[in-house]
């Protein structure tokens, strides 16, 4: 007999909230089983086991967030706007895949040895090489102080990636609100002139609206 279609997707979204609202180690294929009113063989025959599921939660994640990038890169040019938009993108996917992004963010160093979690690991090198790249170029194009680009990489990320701890979307600020602050600190930091800064910033500008028209792009693909 056929499976259901669209089962697999089912079972994998509703593993990603499980994760992102109590945890990898909280979430279990029993509980998921009996939300979709399957069995747990069912799940198993999909995904095999757990581990496998998110493996292929950061993974699915870590691609839809190199692809938006791509398309930014596309659109924006100078290296300031690149890092802008980096951020910009960050604090949107906090509303647009919410479960998703607190999930993978969550469970970042689940299985960070694990050598089938390779990919993974290699998709987020990536994102960190492109980062490393336009900060070195604003660095040689006079635009940022000298800096230590890796340094300055991890804090960026860093900081954007603990973001779900404490970011409740529909609340006081929205995620372009959000941006605009970090935006603010961070370019405000490396800029040799600040006087460019405030369009960059700005949570109605052209950066955070070529962002949202992006995702929105994405999202009706």
């Amino acid at each position: 007999m056929a499976r259901p279609a669209g089962r697999r997707t089912e079972i994998l979204e509703t593993f990603i909230r499980h994760v992102a609202e109590q945890g990898y180690e909280r979430t279990n294929l029993g509980d998921i089983a009996k939300e979709l009113d399957m069995s747990k063989g069912t799940i198993v025959h999909h995904f095999g086991t757990k581990a496998q599921m998110l493996r292929e939660l950061e993974e699915n994640y870590m691609k839809h967030e190199l692809d938006a990038v791509r398309s930014l890169w596309e659109q924006l040019d100078k290296p300031q706007e690149r890092i802008a938009a980096i951020v910009f993108a960050s604090t949107l996917l906090q509303v647009v895949a919410r479960d998703a992004t607190v999930a993978s963010q969550r469970e970042v160093v689940q299985l960070s040895d694990d050598p089938a979690m390779q990919e993974v690991r290699k998709l987020r090198r990536e994102l960190q090489r492109m980062t490393e790249d336009e900060l070195r170029r604003g660095i040689e194009e006079g635009t940022f102080r000298p800096v230590d680009v890796e340094v300055v990489t991890l804090q960026l990320w860093g900081s954007v990636q603990w973001m779900f701890v404490w970011f409740q979307p529909g609340r006081r600020h929205t995620p372009e609100e959000i941006g605009s602050t970090f935006v603010d600190i961070l370019l405000g930091g490396l800029l040799v002139d600040r006087f460019g800064l405030a369009p960059l910033a700005d949570p109605n500008g052209e950066i955070a609206t070529v962002v949202r028209e992006t995702f929105e792009a994405h999202a009706a693909q």
